[in-house]
């Protein structure tokens, strides 16, 4: 049995995260919910915090932020599969852990309404990882994080070779339930493959 671990976005918390969590979560599966580093003037916390717009590269100093964030997720992480992902920036930051050690027991990601944040080293990191899988939820009307951002991820995963799923609406930045049972499909799928290798 493995580990489905879920990051929350920007403002968000755990809580507001563990109802998709437990619905996803495969039967006899582990769930972690880590907690953002960085908290948030208004609600919540993050990932990492600026005042650019969301679409824009991120620079030196918030990179620092994520490079912090990652290591105070790493400690949080068991052995075992794992199947990682999350919203928005914690979908970010759950890429970022296949450029570390763990990076071998991650068998699927889930991207929701999310980017990659150092698209140039995710490249690099995949090109030494096995091939798994990976599923994009983004939606058309997202003025937070454009789809062009999430059709990037989903060529550098599919140009590495990884089993890609998609999955798109017409929404804006927000996780569709109306899509959510594609989600728990795709992760039962993931997990089976996982406890039957």
């Amino acid at each position: 049995m493995g580990t489905l671990v879920m990051l929350h976005g920007l403002t968000g918390t755990p809580e507001m995260i563990r109802p998709l969590a437990e619905t996803l979560c495969p039967p006899g599966w582990n769930i972690l919910l880590p907690e953002g580093p960085f908290k948030h003037p208004e609600r919540g916390s993050g990932w990492w915090i600026r005042d650019a717009p969301p679409e824009t590269p991120l620079d030196g100093e918030t990179l620092a932020q994520v490079d912090e964030s990652l290591s105070s997720l790493i400690s949080q992480i068991p052995q075992g599969p794992l199947i990682v992902g999350g919203f928005s920036q914690g979908s970010a930051l759950a890429q970022e852990l296949l450029a570390t050690d763990f990076a071998a027991q991650i068998i699927g990601v889930i991207v929701i309404g999310g980017k990659s944040a150092r698209p140039v080293e995710l490249r690099l990191a995949l090109a030494e990882c096995e091939s798994k899988r990976l599923i994009s939820m983004h939606g058309e009307s997202d003025h937070i994080v454009p789809m062009w951002q999430a059709d990037q991820t989903v060529e550098i995963f599919n140009e590495a070779g990884w089993d890609v799923t998609i999955i798109r609406h017409h929404k804006g930045h927000m996780v569709n339930l109306a899509q959510q049972q594609e989600l728990v499909n795709w992760v039962q799928t993931t997990a089976q493959i996982a406890d039957n290798g």
